[in-house]
């Protein structure tokens, strides 16, 4: 299985063009930085429609999302330290984000591949890191592709 896993993540890179995660995580995280999609404000209702509400208190409100850009930003972060699950698990939860544009998905798409090849040669010359973070990866992919119609 470890073995299907690393050559299709290097049929996913391409054999001709060698990347580096680095390098990718940076592309990624340009691209998300120079195209923020904007957020549409919904048109505000009519105050006969609708009773007024008193605004929710801080308790209640729920934990803003931080921007694309961020959480590409803290992605790259987290790899660069080594933190590899981390890493991943970020990347996974941004591409499956609907707040990126098709240019950026492209972007992350990149940096995953590239990612996750490296992390299946770490995992394959048997670092314990990598090896958690496929599991996490894995995991992911298949709690995802349950979800989908």
């Amino acid at each position: 299985m470890l073995a299907w896993c690393i050559s299709l993540a290097i049929a996913v890179v391409g054999c001709s063009r060698k990347t580096d995660a680095n390098t990718e995580l940076e592309k990624a995280a340009k691209a998300l930085e120079k195209a923020e999609p904007t957020q549409t404000a919904p048109p505000p209702a009519s105050q006969s429609a609708q009773p007024l509400q008193p605004a929710p208190s801080a308790a209640q409100a729920p934990a803003p999302v931080p921007a694309p850009a961020q959480q590409m930003n803290q992605a790259l972060a987290a790899y660069k330290a080594g933190h590899l699950e981390d890493a991943v698990t970020r990347l996974q939860k941004l591409r499956a984000s609907s707040a990126v544009t098709a240019e950026q998905r492209i972007a992350l798409n990149d940096a995953m591949a590239a990612v996750m090849t490296e992390i299946y040669s770490l995992a394959a010359k048997g670092d314990a890191r990598a090896q958690q973070a496929v599991k996490q990866y894995e995991q992911m992919q298949t709690s995802r592709e349950t979800r989908s119609p």
